[in-house]
């Protein structure tokens, strides 16, 4: 368990991964739709899962409240994370590390040696966990993103080097 989460509330509080359904886009488009102005639509997590992506939700506990998900498409020797997501309320609780741990360890289990992501060059606070966690950034996609006013946001290429599992 990652360090940060050692410090949340309750000692047994303890978050679990579970694949995402159908049954549970509800939860997770609430959660979509409180975190982001131009928020994912329903149809792309339904397409997500449909083609088999790795779409995992995260409660605080078994059973618990959702706090938070993502989507990853494996691709041919690389995972790219598409989306992940932590509820408003739930920030700064290490959580998103622990999801990104676990995706890790999925691309070990994958043998992928690389992981691939796009952020706003405006998400500050998403840039600086990625940098923290080792991701580095290799590019820019001009324009990638929709913004206020009809605009479009430049979005920075990170990528995280995976090394082989040990043992």
């Amino acid at each position: 368990m990652s360090a940060a989460l050692q410090s949340l509330p309750g000692e047994d509080a303890v978050p679990v991964l579970e694949n995402m359904r159908v049954a549970h886009l509800d939860a997770v488009m609430a959660l979509e739709l409180a975190s982001y102005e131009f928020p994912w639509s329903r149809g792309n997590f339904v397409d997500s899962l449909h083609a088999g992506y790795l779409a995992r939700l995260l409660r605080e506990t078994a059973g618990g409240v959702p706090v938070g998900y993502y989507v990853a498409m494996a691709g041919v020797d690389e995972v790219h994370l598409l989306n992940i997501t932590v509820a408003p309320a739930a920030r700064r609780r290490g959580y998103a590390r622990f999801m990104l741990d676990a995706l890790v360890r999925q691309c070990h289990l994958m043998e992928a040696p690389s992981l691939w992501l796009e952020v706003r060059e405006s998400n500050t606070g998403a840039r600086r966990l990625y940098e923290r966690y080792g991701f580095a950034q290799v590019g820019r996609r001009r324009g990638y993103y929709p913004a206020p006013g009809g605009r479009r946001e430049d979005a920075l290429l990170m990528n995280l080097a995976i090394a082989p599992a040990e043992g």
